[in-house]
């Protein structure tokens, strides 16, 4: 079933609920109404018995004749009301009870009619008269009685009857509640938890539920969408390693080329005019050679440096220290291309472990990159901070910057934006030793503003604190 469905049927449920207690409360107010009404009737008739009562009291002690005129006028009057209150009394007591008041108001009458056609109140029809009137008075008080006692019990039945409802209502509204927003929440966190997979690269799923509600077609969407972007994931990589293979293809063979050519050249010369050429053209001739050949070995260990990083000899090294070893190693590049350096070092900042010659390496080479993208004049920032866990090294240059489709392919290697001038692996090489460091090796840039990398390494946690927070 739905989500949406259950919280309709839900909310249909409770709005059921909630109008059959309105109805029974509405059945119970009108019962109290009534008995309330029939108890105020009976209680003018009981005030009408008691004169009655009173009346023959005065016949029977004082001899009062006139007084049977009195009982047999209020009779009349008691008859009338119990006429026009007749509805009033049926629906308070019943038609039953109408009926049995009606006869002994009726036989109160007859021993009344009795004594006054003797016209004489004797015994006889002073016992009849008493007895008549004790059990009309009787009877209607204990009707009172009763229908006051039956209204008490209808308000109290009522009181439990809704108080039970209502804490059923809750109870169920308590329960059911918690199931269906756990059940929500649940797939919601699934989803959420899987998305933050995605989000860094982990292609999972999510167990689908056996429902065909809502939730359930978002985790299968989810699902999906995860396999599908896992399937694209792997075409793209596929797709970028034989780029790059093309890339390093074209590289490798631009780059040994030229010295290959070179010494096919000068050695068809050597065993062409090998004999005629003075010992000293022939040294030169060896020399460029072995020149050749030392640019080849060159462009082969960056090769060999790119694909098998040498292993880290880590040291503890504080971030300052690291920038200011730098320096020195392109002050000269610095001066002669008439760069102005700031350096914005922070105080506190951390200390790394770090292969302190590699890790020169890729600040020589981000400040080279800085450095040849800059005109005369231009600023160069070298700033470095601590960053929740983090030790930062930014390298800020005021340059032309990179445009934005060149800039994901930066770390290719032998992609170079400097034409012959670069090999294309100085940001290759450097990437992998700020990743053999645990690192990561981040570019920012903007065309005519200028670019910036991030060098971000695990900062070392001082014992002062980690003693502190064992502590704690």
């Amino acid at each position: 079933m739905k989500i949406k469905t259950k919280l309709i049927v839900g909310s249909c449920v409770s709005l059921a609920l909630i109008l059959v207690l309105a109805l029974l409360a509405q059945n119970d107010m009108n019962r109290v109404v009534d008995k309330l009404r029939f108890v105020e009737v009976q209680d003018d008739l009981n005030a009408d018995f008691l004169e009655m009562r009173l009346s023959e009291k005065n016949l029977f002690l004082f001899k009062d004749k006139g007084a049977l005129r009195e009982i047999a006028s209020k009779i009349e009057e008691t008859r009338d009301t119990l006429a026009k209150s007749h509805d009033r009394i049926v629906r308070g007591a019943g038609e039953a009870n109408y009926l049995a008041l009606r006869r002994r108001l009726d036989a109160y009458a007859a021993a009344v009619d009795t004594a006054a056609a003797s016209g004489n109140a004797g015994p006889e029809s002073e016992q009849s008269m008493r007895e008549a009137g004790r059990a009309l008075r009787e009877f209607s008080t204990a009707l009172v009685a009763r229908e006051r006692d039956q209204v008490s019990e209808i308000i109290a039945l009522s009181r439990r009857t809704m108080t039970v409802s209502l804490a059923a209502v809750v109870c169920t509204a308590v329960l059911a509640a918690p199931l269906l927003f756990r059940k929500v929440l649940l797939s919601l966190a699934k989803v959420e938890r899987l998305a933050g997979a995605i989000a860094e690269g982990k292609f999972e799923s999510i167990e689908e539920p056996h429902s065909r509600d809502e939730l359930a077609s978002v985790i299968r969407a989810v699902n999906t969408m995860s396999q599908r972007l896992s399937s694209r994931e792997a075409e793209i990589l596929q797709s970028k390693k034989l780029a790059s293979l093309g890339t390093l293809t074209a590289g490798v063979a631009h780059e040994i080329t030229n010295p290959v050519n070179n010494i096919s050249m000068m050695a068809e010369t050597y065993e062409t005019m090998g004999d005629d050429l003075p010992k000293a053209e022939r040294l030169d001739m060896m020399r460029q050679i072995q020149e050749e050949c030392g640019r080849i070995h060159g462009i082969v260990t960056n090769l060999l440096d790119f694909s098998k990083p040498k292993t880290a000899s880590m040291r503890q090294i504080c971030l300052n220290d690291l920038v200011q070893g730098t320096l020195p190693l392109v002050r000269n590049m610095l001066h002669v291309s008439n760069i102005d350096l700031r350096l914005d070092l922070a105080p506190d900042a951390p200390t790394v472990m770090a292969d302190v010659s590699q890790m020169h390496q890729v600040l020589i080479n981000c400040i080279t990159n800085a450095i040849q993208s800059m005109s005369p004049g231009g600023n160069l920032r070298i700033a470095t901070r601590a960053d929740d866990g983090t030790a930062r090294i930014v390298v800020a240059d005021t340059g032309k910057g990179i445009p934005p489709d060149i800039l994901p392919h930066i770390f290719d290697p032998f992609f170079s934006t400097k034409g012959t001038e670069g090999t294309g692996l100085g940001l290759s090489v450097s990437y992998g030793i700020v990743k053999n460091h645990q690192g990561r090796l981040r570019v920012e840039s903007t065309v005519g503003a200028g670019t910036t990398c991030f060098i971000d390494l695990p900062a070392l946690v001082p014992m002062e604190d980690s003693h502190a927070s064992t502590t704690a």
